[in-house]
């Protein structure tokens, strides 16, 4: 049958590159589709984009459109027994590239022993476009070759040249046709399964071992969560992806389908090599208004118990497999989300903001009860307005279509100029080169700190906590983070404000009891020295950051350094000169000057900062010191490649901006005993850099129930076998013990 699948397949494919058409034929074996020449086309091709017009830098959708005739049908990206994908040939503008399809869920087609999945009546196959951010302004022309495979009881191959017009400008306007491309997205399997926030929801095992080329493949699906209750389970099926090696047969058998869990089993037929190692595809569920979602496990050699699955630790001990009593719930998940947030307040990144928390409440400790709780309500405000946003922009990342991650937006090195220049002005201002405050001078040293740690002061330090909070996850975060990303908009939103009242909690509470500020030092003139001080800290994050842009920039990143000189200069004479000098026009217009001239000269003209470069393939060792641990870079090839030969695998995902990670990696990870161990295990070391949030590792954590990094595994030598999952803060004993257990 497969050899059939691939004659026809081939013959298609021949004919539309060849531009002609095999003769008609009756209906050969077992009822499948014969070639006929076209009279004319039984599909009609439209395409259609998301935006009239669009900016440099924006990314679009392209809709391919295809409307096919009473009783016709086109194929999905694996058609199966038999028939053809659609494919698309871009000839787009330079400056214009094209991302992959994004494939609507299809049906299962018959006859029942040809199986095939394609599409009837419509469909839209959609395809992001991302615009260059030196594209000039003008229009463009969008044109593409769409080739198609239209069947009923013959199969026709056809091919058509279709095209849009795009504007681009200084404006972002949705077209039309917005509203049809968006409810075609909904209908594609969503990069977040079912699982619904537990760890190895997606599972497969072999039922049993085999002599022949057939062997009975198990595929489980647990913890639906809250989209259970909205997904009716009957009609339970698994579309597999295409493969050369292997074949997913058609039938399916249900084992279970609960509101907590869907186990099906299906025969698996090996072409060639060994049998597969993983398993993907898409899981659907509900007959009248199906769903799909994506799947993706490690083929285990030996039936898992479907009641297991390996939890992260919380805490300073390797994970191990425990049993999850139902489904999670979201108060729990609140919970972790309330205490990963109060955790927060002690991670490296948010150290520089409760510096200044402290030198606020010292301040306040002699004004009223009603004024101290009414500041900490206000730093809570802006906390939790912040964590709204971060929300808006997950919901809004995922209803796009792209994989949304905790941090994401350290990923961007435009946003990262732009928050290295703010630190650094904060530091400056705790320097005192100039001072922030609200409105006219202050009558007296008292009231100038006042003025500097009101309202305002208390908002924006809510506001800057919480941004320097994102690139950092904390025990109990990211499995409240993990849950909240698999969710609907409204659980979002509940996890992402609970975090943020975990953050803002302990200055809330102590605002709301001033009797317990008698324990902090009287404000005095120590207070001035403490303040400058703490703009050390600012600036050491300011280093931080400067790092983490290099990543982008590379040697470029120089240019960044002198624009960050200019605007510390034209600070100073803001400070010295408008501020506390008498030529308050004249130091104005210089500061303007030096800002304006800076930005034009070292960020758009040196640094070309809003074009990074591109990253780069590295290839062989990625070891950072010669007597360093020969990192190699991660795939899930890599994985599977080393476990087959037996060795035990240390996956370490990590980031340029994420601070755990780095302290993870100098304190327990990258250390001699750690070392000596992979090598006299003879183990394989993989590094994930998630630095620019590359969508496959995004992929896998999902998989693990995390939201961002740090994610460090340990897989055993048992091919097949799942990871154990390390805790995000680490100890050089958590990683050995870990590497043990694995070589057992």
């Amino acid at each position: 049958m497969r050899l059939i699948s691939i004659a026809l397949a081939v013959a298609g494919s021949l004919v539309m590159l060849a531009g002609q058409t095999l003769p008609a034929q009756p209906a050969g074996l077992g009822g499948l589709p014969t070639f006929s020449a076209p009279a004319t086309h039984h599909t009609q091709v439209k395409l259609v984009l998301s935006a009239d017009s669009a900016k440099p830098g924006d990314t679009i959708y392209a809709g391919v459109d295809l409307k096919m005739d009473a009783g016709w049908h086109t194929y999905w990206k694996n058609s199966g027994d038999a028939g053809s994908p659609t494919t698309i040939k871009w000839q787009l503008p330079p400056g214009i590239t094209a991302g992959d399809i994004q494939w609507p869920l299809p049906q299962k087609l018959p006859p029942i022993e040809v199986t095939t999945y394609g599409y009837e009546g419509e469909t839209m196959l959609l395809v992001p476009l991302t615009i260059g951010t030196n594209f000039s302004a003008g229009q463009a022309d969008i044109k593409a070759t769409v080739g198609w495979l239209e069947c009923m009881d013959v199969c026709i191959p056809a091919n058509q040249d279709v095209e849009a017009k795009l504007e681009v400008g200084t404006e972002t306007k949705p077209s039309a046709e917005a509203a049809a491309i968006q409810s075609w997205q909904a209908r594609v399997p969503s990069a977040i399964n079912l699982a619904g926030g537990i760890p190895y929801a997606d599972s497969a095992w072999w039922e049993k071992s085999t002599n022949d080329n057939t062997r009975p493949l198990i595929i489980d699906m647990k913890q639906l969560g809250n989209i259970a209750a909205s997904v009716p389970l009957d009609g339970a099926d698994f579309f597999p992806d295409a493969s050369d090696n292997f074949e997913v047969q058609p039938a399916t058998e249900v084992i279970a389908a609960a509101t907590s869990h869907i186990q099906l089993r299906k025969l698996v037929q090996k072409i060639s090599g060994d049998w597969p190692k993983e398993i993907s595809g898409v899981m659907v569920a509900g007959k009248g208004s199906p769903q799909g979602f994506t799947f993706k496990a490690t083929i285990s050699d030996n039936a898992l118990d479907s009641s297991t699955a390996a939890m992260p630790a919380a805490g300073g001990t390797v994970a191990s497999p425990a049993p999850t009593d139902g489904t999670p719930t979201l108060p729990l998940m609140l919970l972790y989300a309330f205490i990963g947030g109060l955790i927060l307040n002690i991670m490296p990144c948010v150290l520089p903001v409760i510096a200044l928390k402290i030198l606020g409440f010292v301040s306040e400790a002699k004004s009223s009860p009603a004024r101290v709780r009414a500041l900490g309500g206000i730093y809570a405000i802006g906390v939790l307005f912040s964590f709204l946003v971060l929300a808006a922009v997950v919901i809004g990342v995922k209803a796009a279509g792209h994989e949304a991650g905790w941090g994401m937006q350290f990923g961007s090195p435009i946003f990262l100029v732009c928050l290295t220049t703010l630190v650094m002005l904060v530091a400056l201002n705790l320097f005192g080169v100039f001072e922030v405050t609200l409105g006219g001078g202050a009558l007296d040293k008292a009231g100038e700190l006042a003025s500097r740690h009101g309202p305002a002061g208390a908002f924006f330090n809510g506001v800057l906590a919480t941004v320097l909070a994102t690139p950092c996850t904390a025990p109990f975060l990211s499995i409240a983070l993990g849950f909240a990303f698999a969710q609907s908009a409204p659980v979002i939103l509940m996890v992402f404000l609970t975090v943020g009242l975990g953050l803002a909690a302990p200055y809330v509470l102590l605002s709301l009891n001033p009797v317990w500020l008698k324990f902090l030092p009287k404000p005095g003139a120590w207070m001035e020295k403490f303040k400058i001080a703490m703009g050390f800290p600012m600036l050491a994050t300011v280093v931080w950051l400067f790092n983490v842009a290099g990543s982008s920039y590379g040697k470029n990143v120089l240019w960044l350094g002198v624009f960050l000189v200019i605007v510390a200069f034209a600070a100073w004479i803001f400070g010295e000169f408008v501020q506390r000098g008498q030529s308050k026009t004249v130091a104005a217009i210089v500061v303007l000057f030096l800002l304006a001239g800076g930005y034009a000269f070292a960020l758009e003209k040196e640094l070309d900062w809003r074009a990074p470069i591109a990253e780069t393939e590295a290839a062989g060792s990625l070891k950072e010191s010669a007597d360093g641990i020969d990192w190699q870079r991660w795939s899930p090839e890599a994985v599977a490649a080393a476990q087959a030969a037996g060795k035990v695998v240390l996956v370490d995902f990590t980031a340029d901006w994420c601070l755990t990670c780095q302290v993870n990696k100098k304190t327990s990870i990258e250390i001699s005993s750690v070392r000596d161990k992979l090598k006299s295990l003879g183990a394989v070391a993989l590094t994930g850099d998630y630095t620019h949030f590359p969508a496959a590792i995004t992929t896998e954590l999902q998989q693990f129930n995390r939201a961002g990094v740090p994610l460090v595994l340990v897989y055993p030598k048992n091919a097949g076998t799942p990871p154990l999952v390390l805790p995000e803060v680490l100890t050089p004993g958590t990683v050995l013990d870990a590497l043990d257990r694995a070589a057992k």
